[in-house]
């Protein structure tokens, strides 16, 4: 009776609302693209490249803006700051369905863009950082496991709406979603009020640092270059991986059956992390992460591709980028400290947006003027480069034991 109290009308109520919004908020500005791009190219009579550079566009603007509705968080709090990023989100997808005109075009994934950094996993870390303090990393895995999930809800989705209602009736759906669901959530739902020392399960004593860096320096730049390299991975190489796959001699149901693996391998991979949060240093597990990237690409690049290689490929991948996921919000935290958390974890999530708004592009055209073998050598070099950058942080002195 306690716990549901506690979840009613605690700060663990966020943890419950983020979780949700989360999967609705990915599954709704992240995941549609991919089906809806072809179908809205074909309407309006634009290339597919031209139609995605919209989609580029909104993740420089997520850039731009995420340093900056990290401080506002800090500031205000979550609520007052993310309710009004899901009606951005929605006036954007509003704006996408109802007009041709390519300057309001590329004026809606700007908006779309605004709500990203208002809305995704780095605005929903910062609020649980200022409600939770420095014992956030539990809260920050759960509602990481719960994002895992979008996938699952947003394309299945997106594919029944564009078969019943087409590409724009799918937005407009979604702009609904976002402006009735989500926006009254975040501005109702979210605890206004941080308080750390209530449900929150404080961190082990031999993690906490004896004191928080300045985010500022060689680590700082270290942290945003390791997690931009991953960022590098994750979308340059992955946008290309399964095309690579099939040229490679595999059957297109088997490419997509192996691709399938990427999801539940990483909601795995969080769960385990849940289970043990507080007892490993987030630093190790980025470590651990990257270096299991790196070592999945040299199976591709050293036993060749068949569909043995390539499953364990896709596990291996999914997993080290789930937890990656969670050191991103974690590892900051734990560094640096929540004071001030929202504007860091914005800054570091800059420079690594700008290059998911550029890698598959930059790697498509490396395939193309070379060979599928660079997708494999972009990111065993891009995964080795990310370890030496998470090794050359040195674990920060732990507070002495009372």
């Amino acid at each position: 009776m306690t716990a549901l109290r506690s979840l009613a009308f605690g700060p663990g109520r966020a943890v419950v609302v983020l979780s949700f919004t989360q999967i609705l908020c990915w599954g709704i500005l992240i995941y549609p693209p991919v089906l809806t791009m072809p179908h809205l190219t074909a309407d309006r009579g634009w290339s597919l490249a031209f139609g995605m550079a919209g989609f580029s566009l909104a993740l420089v603007m997520s850039g731009i803006m995420s340093p900056i509705v990290g401080g506002l968080i800090d500031r205000r709090g979550g609520n007052l700051v993310m309710a009004p990023g899901a009606l951005a989100g929605a006036l954007g997808l509003a704006l996408l369905a109802s007009t041709d005109a390519w300057p309001l075009y590329f004026a809606s994934w700007a908006l779309i863009g605004v709500s990203m950094a208002s809305s995704l996993y780095d605005p929903a870390f910062a609020t649980l950082a200022r409600l939770f303090g420095s014992s956030a990393r539990r809260q920050i895995t759960f509602v990481t496991f719960a994002g895992g999930f979008a996938s699952t809800v947003g394309w299945p989705a997106t594919h029944l709406l564009l078969e019943h209602v087409g590409w724009r009736g799918t937005y407009l759906v979604f702009a609904a979603v976002l402006a009735f669901v989500v926006a009254p959530l975040h501005a109702f739902a979210l605890p206004r009020t941080p308080s750390p020392s209530q449900g929150a399960v404080p961190p082990s004593p031999h993690l906490v640092p004896e004191q928080p860096l300045r985010p500022e320096g060689r680590v700082f730049i270290l942290l945003a270059m390791g997690f931009a390299l991953h960022a590098l991975i994750l979308s340059g190489v992955t946008s290309n991986l399964l095309s690579m796959l099939e040229r490679g001699g595999l059957s297109a149901a088997t490419v997509v059956t192996l691709g399938a693996l990427f999801g539940p391998a990483q909601v795995a991979a969080r769960l385990v992390d849940f289970l043990l949060a507080g007892r490993t240093h987030p630093l190790w597990i980025a470590r651990g992460a990257i270096a299991l990237m790196a070592v999945a690409f040299a199976m591709l690049a050293f036993v060749g591709v068949s569909v043995v290689v390539a499953g364990l490929f896709c596990i291996a991948f999914g997993a080290a980028n789930g937890v990656m996921t969670i050191a991103r919000g974690s590892l900051p935290l734990l560094m640096f400290g929540p004071q001030g958390y929202g504007r860091v974890i914005g800054r570091i999530a800059r420079p690594a947006l700008f290059v998911q708004a550029s890698a598959p592009f930059v790697v498509a055209a490396a395939v193309e003027r070379f060979s599928d073998a660079v997708v494999i050598e972009v990111g065993m070099a891009a995964a080795l480069v990310g370890v030496g950058c998470f090794l050359l942080i040195r674990t920060p002195r732990a507070a002495p034991r009372q």
